[in-house]
């Protein structure tokens, strides 16, 4: 193996490393659904009087009951498209200075979107103003949170052995969930106890902060990677790979790479069941199960969880199955059974009417869905050789092009023919996705020459 294609990374700090890029997928989605937390407890009416109007509630300086449910999606939506259209650029970006500068400006960039978003909820804003300043806002905020996941996925790439890259990203993404399950009770107990605005404030504080903190311990050279302790790390079925920035040509070559392709067509079938979910969960408990919002708050971060035990547990298990079966059969296998199961769980929930089935399924849906997360950022890595943040960015252009439907295409489904419709549909296009699998082979990899 060529020397310079090997990565030195110190091996006492692999999985500090890890943790690390654990709080920023943890933080940084605490943050982004925390404004979907704001929306379905403060923004969006939910009182009609007798004439027809919707009551626009107020205590104090926070703002209630301002927006429609479809007003409040293209505020979601807002973030995802901006997101979804600075995503490319943003892997050419995270390839050229490295994963470590990339998250060191994602977390400070993220974190003042988050500041200023509480700020300008206490500007005292009419409801037509304050909707068009968050849709701006919110999109800048896209932007800025671009490097997360392509970002952790080349670091992964870098600075975790080969043999554990898929337990690594497994736990990446874990945290990440866990970051989404807390956002309903805890990003909800800071806005009953301080109003929504200064939950804002509070949560991209700390955004902020921990990219104030990754300035001190993160690796610090030019290619991304630590230096200390070193020993090369090898694996004969998982490449290792080289920080050294592709050529441009390359990244032509890699949009038309097959495997990318349908990874990337799978994995926005996976953005577009996760973004159902993350999005209009608690409002399908509120509106179709009738659950008192504490009791809704309980069962979104119950569901939500269960994704993030699914990813955890999904790394190892993907691991597992690669050095039973080999990198293609394994993570064949690790999609088609977790998507499968997936969407089969989220079909029987729908039509159960007792809510505690239905939460119990809905757990099982996304702990099943959790368990093949990993397996997209290493194949993604890997078949983009020396592009892998590139070839992440692709990845991730997919998953937020069929998440950024959700947010708009549920609420129309499930106004005009039910909620149990608007999930179902989506259970039909995780199950496809899952399928796409059968044609991937993720040594199918780019020029890493």
């Amino acid at each position: 193996m060529n020397s310079a294609a090997t990565p030195l990374v110190p091996v006492r700090t692999r999985w500090t490393v890890v943790a690390m890029l654990m709080g920023f997928t943890f933080l940084g989605h605490f943050n982004r659904v925390g404004m979907s937390v704001v929306g379905n407890e403060r923004l969006i009416k939910t009182e009609v009087l007798a004439s027809g109007q919707v009551h626009a509630a107020s205590s104090g300086t926070e703002q209630v009951g301002v927006f429609t449910k479809q007003q409040m999606g293209v505020v979601y939506s807002s973030f995802l498209l901006i997101y979804t259209i600075c995503m490319l650029p943003g892997g050419w970006f995270i390839d050229r200075v490295g994963p470590a500068a990339a998250l060191r400006w994602m977390a400070l960039g993220f974190g003042v979107c988050g500041i200023l978003t509480g700020l300008l909820g206490r500007a005292g804003l009419a409801p037509a103003a304050l909707l068009s300043a968050l849709i701006v806002l919110r999109g800048i905020t896209g932007a800025t949170s671009v490097p997360l996941h392509p970002g952790c996925a080349r670091g992964v790439a870098l600075w975790s052995s080969p043999a554990t890259r898929t337990t690594a990203n497994g736990l990446v993404t874990c945290g990440a969930l866990i970051g989404v399950a807390l956002s309903y009770p805890l990003f909800g107990l800071l806005i009953d106890r301080f109003q929504w605005q200064t939950a804002c404030i509070i949560s991209g504080g700390a955004l902020f902060a921990f990219g104030l903190l990754w300035q001190v311990v993160a690796p610090t050279d030019g290619s991304g990677l630590a230096t200390g302790d070193i020993e090369p790390l090898t694996l004969e079925s998982a490449p290792a790979l080289s920080p050294t920035p592709p050529r441009s040509g390359n990244l032509w070559t890699l949009l038309g790479n097959r495997s990318l392709l349908l990874l990337t067509a799978s994995y926005a079938a996976v953005g577009y069941f996760q973004y159902l979910f993350f999005y209009w969960m608690q409002r399908y408990f509120d509106e179709s199960l009738k659950l008192p919002e504490q009791e809704s708050r309980a069962a979104a971060f119950t569901v939500t969880i269960a994704m993030a035990v699914g990813m955890g547990i999904g790394g190892f298990w993907s691991d597992w199955l690669c050095r039973r079966f080999g990198n293609r059969w394994g993570r064949r296998l690790s999609a088609l059974v977790g998507m499968g199961l997936s969407a089969a769980f989220a079909l029987i929930g729908i039509n159960q009417t007792d809510p505690e089935a239905v939460v119990a399924l809905f757990a099982l849906a996304l702990g099943a869905l959790g368990l093949c997360e990993g397996i997209f950022w290493t194949a993604s890595t890997e078949v983009g050789g020396r592009a892998g943040g590139f070839a992440s960015a692709v990845l991730n252009t997919g998953g937020n092009a069929g998440g950024m439907l959700a947010p708009v295409v549920t609420p129309w489904l499930a106004d005009k023919f039910g909620w149990g419709i608007a999930i179902g549909v989506a259970c039909g296009i995780c199950a496809l996705g899952g399928s796409l699998w059968l044609g991937i082979d993720p040594s199918s990899g780019g020029d890493d020459a």
